[in-house]
């Protein structure tokens, strides 16, 4: 049984830069972090969260437990850098599908 994302289907690396809040000078990240993932750049209108509809153009797939709160800041393999709009853990305890984490990115 699969209990999470294979690691051979993470085929990208991407940064993040977890965000931490707004302080005096603006928005506060914490330290760059790389990570395995699956990134898919494709168009979709999402509910931020916020509540807008907003288009994510890149989705993100990665091992479950990556810290990209929304607002934090990502490195996309082609070096582009956007903002992740929402993030979410999946899992499906007892069914045979991987628990991973995704996020929606501008």
């Amino acid at each position: 049984m699969v209990t999470r994302v294979p690691p051979s289907l993470l085929r990208h690396r991407i940064g993040v830069e977890p965000y931490l809040g707004d302080g005096a000078y603006g928005p506060a990240y914490g330290p760059a972090a790389e990570h395995p993932a699956l990134v898919s750049h494709t168009v979709r209108m999402i509910r931020a969260a916020d509540g807008r509809a907003v288009a994510s153009t890149a989705q993100i797939i990665a091992a479950p437990g990556l810290d990209c709160p929304p607002g934090s800041r990502v490195t996309l393999p082609d070096g582009r850098i956007t903002i992740a709009l929402v993030s979410t853990g999946h899992t499906a305890p007892g069914l045979p599908v991987p628990a991973c984490s995704e996020v929606m990115a501008e």
